[in-house]
């Protein structure tokens, strides 16, 4: 008779028999025809440009996806909230009103401040010869 430990060893083995008949099947069925293309490194559609992979990247690509991970992460609060509203009443609730308007609030910094935009639009700077007026014969 196995002891508790001999049943926990027993899945861990069965575990890893099955994955790793699972990666020796795949390996066998697969096919196996490797090019240059398939080789090559792929970047969410990008073009691939030759060369150093040490270049300058656009910052936006940061700063979209932590805007994105800030609003999500927070968003998961709401779901405990939801299953356990009921039993906390009103105070539940307006806690839950401020939370989502310091989440709006946040929103509205970011939004404000063209940071969710993909392309921020190019501020338009005046020169002197912009605003002399001259007249035309």
């Amino acid at each position: 008779m196995l002891t508790d430990f001999g049943i926990v060893l027993l899945f861990l083995i069965i575990g890893f028999v099955f994955v790793a008949m699972g990666l020796i099947a795949a390996a066998i069925v697969r096919p196996h025809h490797p090019n240059p293309v398939k080789q090559s490194t792929y970047e969410c559609g990008e073009e691939l440009i030759s060369g150093s992979p040490w270049i300058k990247f656009n910052i936006r690509f940061y700063v979209v996806a932590l805007v994105f991970l800030l609003f999500d992460v927070e968003i998961v609060f709401l779901l405990p909230w939801a299953i356990v509203f009921k039993s906390f009443g009103w105070f539940a609730f307006i806690e839950m009103v401020v939370f989502v308007v310091i989440l709006l609030a946040g929103l509205a910094y970011v939004w404000a401040k063209g940071d969710i935009d993909w392309e921020k639009p190019v501020p338009y700077i005046p020169e002197l010869k912009d605003l002399v007026v001259t007249k035309k014969q």
